[in-house]
Parts: structure tokens; C-alpha cells; sequence
């Protein structure tokens, strides 16, 4: 029976991109007309293309791979506010939960990608019709070998915002910036249980561009109780649970400074920062205490 969940989820979630897809694709050729007016009413349509394609994918896992859901702390949520959405980040399932909970609650959730995710095939397009930013990170040590870099993260940062600047977004990012491993916690010698250590730069940038503009941030903490499933696990409905906790966070001045330019606003964000990543660490360790 699994197996056939997972022929049936995977056709249904090929088909429901593929069919999404073009119209979003087109959306995102003619935003190259440079008419303000009609560029802003094309990312609309677009949107509103991808969140019918996030209510198709959603009615799949509901009829093919059906989970149970726990949410708790999401009924304040409008779509009228922009918001930034943080998460810890354990598979590729994360992207599906954030989407199904948040759905028609805040607006769409744009994704900050790494630059190599526009050659996805299909998804990377779409992504890139849909406003995405598409980011390439400079390391210390490419900054050390040219010095000119320094700064070209915010600045990149600053020309990717000021496209949400027009309407209502949701900006996501996993702060671990990438999925959590046994390997990599133990490779970080992470002082959290269930967490990679946070990562402050990327939405330091984004609030340093948008900071007045962000109404709130959506704090999510997403747990598995049976497990981190694979997506293939998940398509085949061997899910049996997911717990999703929704904090409200209003956005303090301990969030918004120059990240970059300040050393001292530099370690009071990341202190906040690590503050928040040590209470998601304790609640994921409450409630896996409270599933044995």
C-alpha cells in the first residue's frame, strides 16, 4: 500500500507542478516588459498561481499521505502584514509543512535559494518568475583574498528585498542554513540537543533592508515524533505525525541595526538570536520527552 501511495503521491505532485508551472513561467516573461503597473499585477497573478499549486500539493498529502497535524500558536496570522519566518530545518519535508500550516494565513512564502537551485528543472524557473532571491553567500576567506566584496551580501540583500516592498511577503529562512544531521551537529560541536547553531547573517540582512517594513516574525519550530522522514517516506504516508509550535515575535530594536557595520549590534543580535535557538532547542525537548 505504500508503494502505491507513493506512485500516486509523486504523479499527483508532477502533475500539479507541471500544470502551475506555465502559467507562473508566463507570468514571469512578461514582468519583463518594464511597466511598473503591469509588473506588480503580473506577481499577483503569479502568486496566486502558487498558492493554488501549495492547495493542490496540500489536498494531496490529505487524500494520499494523510498525517496528523498538530499546530498550535498560528491563529493571529493575516495576510495583510509582512512577516519573516524562521525554522529549524531537518528535511525537504520542512518546506511542504511550512506551507500547508501557513497557507492562506500569511502571504506567500518567498524563499531565500541558493543561486544553484535556479537549475532545478521547473521548480527553479518558477522560482525565479515568483520573485525569489537567488543568493550567492562570500565567505571570510573570499573576502580576505578581496576585500571589495565586503558589504556585497547586504547590497545583494538590499536589491532582493526591494521587490517585496509592494505588496505583503512572507521572507523564509532556515537559519541553520542547511538540514540537520547527526554528522553535522557533531561536526559543529553544536551546543544545542536537536539544533545546528543559527546562522545571523542572512536575516540580519534582511531586517537591516526591511526591518521598518516587517511587522512581525514568525518563529516555527517543526518536530517529527516518529522520526525525520525522507520525502519518498513522506509521498508513501509512513508520516504518522508532525508537530508544528507558531511563535509571534514583534520585531525589537535588538533586531534591527547594521549587521555588517556595528560590532556591537553584531553580538547582541546573534546573542538574541542563540536566546531563541536555546527555547526551540527546550520545547523540541519537552515534547519529545512528553511522545516517550
Amino acid at each position: 500500500m505504500s508503494l502505491v501511495r507513493q506512485i500516486l503521491g509523486l504523479i499527483l505532485y508532477v502533475l500539479n507542478t507541471l500544470f502551475w508551472f506555465v502559467p507562473i513561467f508566463v507570468c514571469g516573461l512578461l514582468k519583463l516588459i518594464p511597466i511598473p503597473v503591469l509588473q506588480r499585477l503580473l506577481s499577483k497573478l503569479a502568486k496566486a498561481c502558487a498558492s493554488m499549486w501549495v492547495a493542490g500539493n496540500n489536498i494531496n498529502q490529505q487524500c494520499i499521505s494523510p498525517y496528523q497535524l498538530k499546530v498550535t500558536g498560528a491563529e493571529s496570522l493575516t495576510e495583510k502584514d509582512w512577516y519573516l519566518v524562521i525554522a529549524n530545518h531537518q528535511s525537504w519535508v520542512d518546506i511542504l509543512v511550512l506551507q500547508r500550516v501557513l497557507h492562506r494565513k500569511i502571504p506567500f512564502l518567498n524563499f531565500f535559494l541558493k543561486k544553484e537551485l535556479l537549475y532545478v528543472p521547473f521548480l527553479g524557473l518558477a522560482w525565479w518568475a515568483l520573485d525569489f532571491p537567488f543568493m550567492t553567500r562570500t565567505s571570510k576567506s573570499q573576502i580576505k583574498k578581496n576585500p571589495k566584496l565586503k558589504g556585497k551580501d547586504i547590497e545583494t540583500t538590499r536589491k532582493a528585498c526591494e521587490k517585496f516592498k509592494t505588496m505583503p511577503v512572507s521572507i523564509v529562512n532556515f537559519v541553520e542554513g542547511t538540514r540537520f544531521t547527526d554528522e553535522k551537529h557533531q561536526r559543529q560541536n553544536s551546543p544545542f540537543k536537536h539544533l545546528l547553531k543559527p546562522k545571523a547573517g542572512g536575516i540580519a540582512f534582511v531586517m537591516q533592508a526591511m526591518g521598518e517594513q516587517i511587522n512581525q516574525v514568525v518563529n516555527v519550530t517543526i518536530h517529527y515524533p516518529n522520526g525525520v522522514p525522507t520525502f519518498m517516506d513522506f509521498v508513501a504516508g509512513k508520516v504518522g505525525e508532525i508537530n508544528v509550535q507558531v511563535e509571534l515575535m514583534p520585531v525589537s530594536d535588538k533586531l534591527v541595526g547594521d549587521y555588517s557595520g556595528d560590532n556591537e549590534f553584531r553580538v547582541q543580535f546573534q546573542g538574541e538570536l542563540n536566546r531563541l535557538w536555546l527555547e526551540k532547542d527546550e520545547h523540541i525537548k519537552r515534547i519529545t520527552q512528553t511522545a516517550e
